[in-house]
């Protein structure tokens, strides 16, 4: 039988899996795999500057397409570098599957050159992780390591390849079946359980859905608005959530949480029944835990068992991919009388509506009214902090919108790279990223990535000198002392007792155009438009737009610290 290297099937098996993008970075220890790479077509090989960026962008690029992100990565550094970003993808059920190089067999343990021990180090951030001691069980190690990643609450899968290993001769074969000794995703849904739970739902007065990310991750956006408008059952959604049905639904009430929208929280807090499908019931939407939802009996639909009364007690779990479930729930419900629940919550829609007091300057709603307007269908990707807040309140998500964010994990500096990887698997669609201008630094020297690969993306920067979210605390509960938060502060600030400070660096425009990409920069209301339509002009080449923000813009409304979903902070 023809034996062939490890390097060579691990080519070979990526194109079994249907791999047609791999984000990689070299080393010594990968320098034979990417020499195989190098041999082969049909998988587009895309070099990123650095290795944490390069995982948000196989993150992004799987979750706008639905396919298992695949990452390449060296030992030691290369492979440290991956472990924000496979925190990232375990909190927000990303399918990734990430190779890291290691040192030969031999030298593991003798603390080697570039040698850490990177399945010990990221085993409680992975689903699954395992260096491969052995030739013969590296194809099925692959082959589960797919497997486990796209299936059940999909999330990162970490594979550590020594450099003899994958030398070694071997098998050539590629499995085409798997079966793993106690990992046996469940694939149906308890018909009983079911009925239950719609019989409650029948029942209810004020019943409420709660849609999280497991919707939009399962892609059941279009059943579940089905299942919604059937019911006429009202839906408030997780940051993580929202899409799941189109935001401008008359049954979409907003966003719940810490900076959910009033008639959301209230109608949490006031509801007889919350169905809860695909959502980990996490702090930044139950504030004190018991006092969340007070009045309801709760159904929870999950994929993960350990989820299900993990943080929330609930009256019915229902174990199964979201998907599936609703699609069996479109099969039994019915309309339910829902009448004077609806006119309730259209009265606390009127009496506190979710929009931002008119300062007379250009702040934030100005641009996200903007990007409302002028693109019907786009992949929005934001950073981390108040930018990210106000996409996630003020951004029409539709059938043809989709919003992609680090939530779980709340990882700065995932803005750029993510606008990158939703690009390049999604080449006809506008991609536009929304940053801080803390969270752009973060990962900026991807513009060179974005440019090499001609990609258009447009990267709007918040600037309001400030780490916003933080500076945000600090004014509402820290008496105003902005430690640490104003990123013009130095030497000079320092020397002068804070009474200087130089100019904001860096000059974003013209540092776009040291790279090679586009700058505009945007200080008044009426510049926004004429910004959008000349980027929308370039065709092969990302542009930054600088939005100079007052650092005195505020997200509301907000849930005190320790307080209750009522216990809401509407402005200041």
């Amino acid at each position: 039988m023809k034996q062939i290297s490890g390097n060579k099937l691990l080519v070979k098996a990526l194109k079994e899996e249907g791999v047609d993008v791999l984000f990689g970075y070299p080393g010594a220890c990968t320098i034979d795999i990417s020499d195989e790479l190098y041999k082969q077509s049909g998988i587009d090989i895309i070099l990123p500057r650095h290795e944490q960026a390069l995982v948000h962008e196989a993150d992004a690029y799987a979750r706008t397409t639905g396919k298992v992100g695949v990452c390449l990565v060296t030992s030691g550094p290369g492979a440290t570098n991956l472990v924000t970003g496979l925190a990232t993808a375990n909190y927000d059920s990303v399918p990734l599957v990430c190779f890291t190089g290691q040192v030969a067999r031999h030298l593991i343990g003798n603390d080697a050159f570039q040698e850490v021990d990177i399945v010990g180090i990221t085993r409680s951030i992975t689903k699954y992780g395992v260096t491969v001691r052995n030739r013969e069980d590296l194809g099925r190690i692959i082959k589960e390591a797919f497997y486990i990643a796209r299936t059940g609450r999909p999330g990162p899968v970490l594979i550590d390849l020594p450099k003899d290993v994958m030398a070694e001769l071997g098998n050539a074969e590629y499995p085409k079946t798997v079966n793993i000794r106690g990992y046996k995703p469940n694939t149906s849904v308890h018909i009983g359980q079911l009925k239950r739970a719609l019989k409650m739902l029948q029942k209810a007065k004020k019943p409420l859905f709660l849609a999280g990310g497991g919707v939009i991750i399962s892609r059941a956006q279009e059943i579940f608005t089905q299942v919604v408008e059937k019911t006429q059952i009202p839906v408030v959604t997780t940051v993580m959530g929202r899409g799941a049905i189109s935001t401008k639904n008359p049954l979409f009430i907003g966003n719940l949480g810490m900076h959910g929208a009033y008639a959301a929280n209230m109608a949490v807090n006031e509801c007889d029944l919350l169905f809860s499908i695909g959502t980990r019931f996490n702090d930044r939407i139950t504030g004190k835990l018991h006092e969340f939802a007070p009045h309801a009996q709760i159904v929870h639909i999950d994929i993960d068992t350990a989820s299900i009364s993990r943080n929330i007690h609930v009256d019915i779990p229902i174990v199964a991919d979201a998907k599936e479930a609703i699609t069996k729930m479109a099969e039994y419900v019915q309309e339910c009388n829902t009448g004077k629940w609806l006119k309730q919550i259209r009265e606390w829609k009127e009496e506190h509506p979710l929009t931002m007091k008119d300062r007379g300057i250009m702040g934030p709603l100005d641009i996200i009214g903007e990007i409302n307007r002028q693109f019907d269908k786009a992949i929005l990707v934001t950073d981390v902090g108040q930018h990210q807040m106000l996409v996630s309140q003020y951004a029409d998500i539709t059938e043809n919108r989709q919003l992609i964010m680090s939530g779980g994990l709340g990882t700065m500096g995932y803005g750029l790279p993510g606008a990158i990887g939703a690009k390049i698997g999604n080449p006809d669609t506008p991609v536009i990223s929304v940053s801080g201008d803390g969270g752009m630094q973060m990962n900026i020297q991807e513009l060179a990535t974005a440019v090499l690969e001609e990609l258009p993306i447009i990267c709007c920067i918040f600037n309001n000198e400030y780490l916003g979210m933080v500076r945000q605390w600090q004014k509402l509960f820290y008496g105003k002392r902005y430690a640490m938060t104003n990123l013009k502060a130095g030497a000079l600030s320092r020397r002068t007792d804070g009474q200087e400070y130089p100019e904001y660096t860096p000059d974003f425009i013209r540092l776009a155009e040291s790279y090679g990409a586009k700058g505009i920069r945007v200080t008044e209301k009426d510049q926004i438009a004429a910004a959008f339509e000349e980027a929308k002009k370039n065709t092969k080449t990302p542009t930054i737009i600088e939005f100079i923000i007052d650092p005195e813009e505020m997200v509301y409304p907000m849930v005190k610290p320790g307080g209750t979903l009522a216990d809401l902070i509407m402005d200041c």
